[in-house]
């Protein structure tokens, strides 16, 4: 793992930063590909319940992929962000909840990425935008499918048409992100929904996170009578147990995520 991406895991949740303030956390391909290899580790370790996604200094959460390296013949096969977006890639979902923290710009790529969390805390000094059609550029049109299903739609067709920026209080107000925080604070509210949501029986939520976003593909009636395997296997859980023997001892339930 190189310095330009900083991973730590404590108390069931893995910590994730982007480590390339300079580069205003832009994602070269180097960077993308230990990001995939992170994201194998969360989804594989039994012991990690949540992601933090994070970013170093103040300026920028992430402004895209970096270009400044010129074309690299790999870069291809590998979705941006280490495949969250789905942009140039195939798409991952990550099946560990995901908390997204945002300051600075979040543009273009960096934007997208952002919209991959589940929970996104942005500091006050945030900035979304797609600002490819400023510089004339249209590629693989991932600026226009998340955006069109996480703001309402005019607000989204003006970010896609003009370029223009979205600061963090209309964020809030449009419901991109959860809540805005002074910047000091940031880190700490990012922790704390960790914790609030590695406070819940993780394979619960794994299963109901598989349930939502399958389901989305799909109409309503299809959704609601489609049969989700987490949930089915969840049934037979050791958690499962757990939880209804907390509830009848009326007691915290000490979850174990098996």
């Amino acid at each position: 793992m190189s310095d330009e991406l900083l991973v730590e895991t404590r108390d069931h949740i893995a910590f994730v930063t982007l480590n390339r303030p300079k580069a205003l956390n832009s994602i070269s391909h180097e960077l993308d590909v230990e990001l995939a290899k992170v994201w194998d580790t969360i989804d594989t370790d039994p012991d990690i319940w949540v992601a933090v996604l994070s970013a170093s200094g103040e300026k920028a959460f992430c402004a895209g992929a970096d270009i400044s390296g010129g074309t690299d013949a790999d870069a291809s096969r590998l979705a941006l962000g280490g495949g969250l977006t789905g942009i140039g890639g195939p798409v991952r979902t990550l099946s560990k909840p995901l908390v997204v923290a945002v300051q600075g710009y979040a543009l273009g790529g960096g934007f997208e990425l952002a919209m991959c969390g589940d929970v996104v805390v942005a500091a006050d000094n945030a900035q979304f935008g797609l600002p490819e059609v400023k510089a004339g550029i249209i590629g693989e049109c991932g600026v226009v499918h998340r955006a069109v299903r996480q703001l309402p739609h005019h607000i989204a067709m003006a970010l896609i048409l003009t370029g223009d920026r979205l600061p963090a209080d209309e964020a809030l107000r449009h419901g991109l992100v959860n809540e805005v925080v002074s910047l000091p604070e940031l880190g700490n509210a990012a922790e704390r929904w960790a914790k609030k949501l590695a406070g819940v029986s993780p394979l619960a939520a794994q299963a109901a996170k598989l349930a939502a976003h399958v389901g989305l593909a799909h109409s309503l009636e299809v959704a609601l009578n489609t049969r989700y395997e987490p949930i089915e296997a969840y049934a037979t859980s050791y958690d499962v147990q757990e939880g209804r023997r907390a509830f009848q001892e009326k007691r915290a339930p000490v979850w174990t995520g098996r």
